[in-house]
């Protein structure tokens, strides 16, 4: 048999690519967006109640509410500034484990970014829950791991994935005809949120939302504002997803709003 040509070589390698990712493509951890192979170094501590969400009031620098409930069920981190992003970071999903400590179990567990770490004691230093840190221990030792305090831990970026739930939009405090401000939540895949734009009712125009702190957005409007609003996110992909007419016209402040649309 004659020898492949480079280009036969070049196409039966790209053919095994396709294959590979097609058959790779609906794994949680194989996702096509930012998911990182690697395992990276950190360290970790732990802030908060020892089987707590963090914060005393299960919230944070993103601004998310009811981190102690379904889908973060406590399992939340602070990250410094490369996790945080200034914020654009909010909602990113990363798994963690640990193997230097003898009670760590070295089993990945997965955590979201809800707050930001202030002080860290490394590049890359999760602040966890006391649920997260605990998780890390083999059973039966998590109270032990906990009183470890700095440990060395690894991480990676892993795609998130909240089960039936789609994106959600708290409509926050404070928000009147003329200044509207939004949390957007429960993003699959990259789980951030880059950009908000705000179409309101029969204008066909998107108008760009800024982000005042977290994963909250406003729009601050010369005009009283015309709803129902749609509402347009993109995310670190460079993904967008439009939920249309998701903000009722009989829209309250304090209140949820959560869309039919979910990142595939």
């Amino acid at each position: 048999m004659a020898p492949l040509s480079s280009k036969a070589v070049a196409l039966v390698a790209l053919f095994s690519l396709l294959v590979t990712y097609a058959a790779g493509a609906g794994n949680f951890n194989d996702s096509a967006f930012t998911a990182d192979p690697n395992w990276e170094d950190a360290r970790a501590t732990w802030y908060g109640a020892p089987t707590g969400a963090g914060p005393d009031d299960d919230g944070g620098a993103c601004g998310f509410k009811n981190t102690n409930q379904y889908p973060f069920s406590s399992m939340t981190s602070c990250g410094n500034e490369p996790i945080f992003k200034d914020g654009k970071g909010c909602g990113s999903c990363y798994q963690i484990r640990c193997t230097n400590d003898q009670s760590c179990s070295g089993n990945p567990e997965t955590v979201v970014i809800t707050d930001m770490n202030y002080y860290p004691v490394a590049k890359y230093h999760f602040d966890l829950s006391g649920t997260a840190f605990g998780a890390m221990a083999k059973p039966g030792l998590s109270e032990k791991l906990r009183h470890s305090g700095i440990i060395d831990i690894q991480f990676k970026r892993v795609p998130c994935e909240f089960p039936g739930l789609k994106v959600t939009f708290h409509v926050e405090q404070g928000s009147n005809p003329v200044y509207f401000a939004v949390l957007v939540e429960y993003e699959d895949g990259d789980g951030d949120v880059v950009q908000v734009d705000l179409m309101e009712a029969n204008s066909g125009t998107w108008t760009p939302m800024r982000e005042s702190w977290g994963s909250i957005w406003r729009l601050d409007s010369g005009h009283r504002l015309q709803a129902p609003f749609s509402m347009r996110i993109t995310n670190e992909s460079g993904k967008t997803l439009v939920a249309d007419k998701v903000i009722p016209a009989n829209w309250a402040p304090s209140t949820f709003y959560r869309s039919i649309v979910q990142y595939s």
